[in-house]
């Protein structure tokens, strides 16, 4: 099926992982690319004369209309916008830190909507754009110890439902992109500050399950490069699926949450140690 040429696209979080390789993949195959990161020395390396590393923090609204300035200045227009950045909040939902559940919501949920609404004007006045959210099959499915990050990935996908139906009038597609394992940093991102519940919590008995679903995403994953080429061949296609999922163990979670409530929070609860606490 015939692809896209030439497209302008933006990407947040493109300091490692997926991000990184979208970049990359993006750029190889003939597109400018607005390569972001919070922090502008993480991506110089990427610099190339169809790669323009920008500093842009999801988080910050004036960091948002910097970027996509200077990505209009640079190339012209912004065709299409990946929504990347992310990270993973893990640990027990009764224990983890109000503070950190509202920069999680920030950064995953508020950051990808803010993104988003600083490139819709110009996708309107022209008539087409594309914007890429990016999800996961744990927005699908939640597993213990991963509630806040789960729940954010499943607002993710509510909110990108509501922007498809929203913009399709206005000649703008929106793709839920729901990747499973994907080789990246992650999960060692994940990882910090899991050490607190060894003790002195309710979990502490299962910390190490705790400490394990942070690496979850990383077991027996799809390297990165390779799902950024299967990822960008299927948003650059002239007929854009609605959603897109990719990567190892991408159809387990979604099965998973399928089976009946009772025998599913059995599974899990198994899975994640939750027996031992009885």
């Amino acid at each position: 099926m015939p692809a896209l040429c030439n497209q302008v696209v933006l990407i947040t979080g493109c300091s490692t992982g997926i991000g990184r390789a979208l970049a990359t993949e993006f750029a190889r195959v003939g597109h400018r690319v607005v390569a972001t990161a919070r922090r502008l020395e993480s991506i110089r390396d990427l610099a190339a004369e169809n790669i323009r590393p920008v500093r842009l923090d999801v988080t910050e609204g004036a960091s948002i209309d910097g970027a996509v300035a200077e990505g209009v200045d640079w190339a012209g227009d912004i065709d299409m916008v990946v929504n990347n950045a992310g990270y993973a909040l893990i640990g027990p939902t009764s224990e983890v830190k109000v503070a950190d559940l509202r920069i999680q919501l920030e950064t995953n949920v508020v950051g990808l909507v803010a993104v988003a609404q600083a490139v819709i004007p110009r996708m309107v006045e022209r008539g087409n754009g594309r914007i890429v959210n990016i999800g996961s099959v744990s927005g699908v499915t939640t597993t213990p110890f991963s509630g806040a990050y789960c729940g954010s990935k499943a607002a993710v996908h509510m909110l990108s439902d509501a922007l498809r139906m929203e913009l399709s009038p206005f000649g703008i597609r929106v793709i839920t992109v729901q990747p499973g394992s994907v080789i990246s940093d992650f999960g060692n991102n994940a990882h910090a500050g899991l050490g607190r519940y060894r003790s002195d919590s309710l979990f502490s008995g299962v910390s190490e399950f705790i400490e394990a679903r942070a690496q979850l995403s990383q077991q027996n994953g799809t390297p990165a490069d390779e799902f950024a080429r299967d990822l960008v061949s299927a948003v650059t296609r002239k007929r854009v699926p609605a959603v897109v999922r990719l990567g190892s163990g991408c159809r387990k979670l979604p099965a998973i949450g399928r089976l009946p409530v009772r025998l599913r929070d059995w599974y899990l609860g198994r899975r994640f140690g939750l027996e031992g606490l009885q």
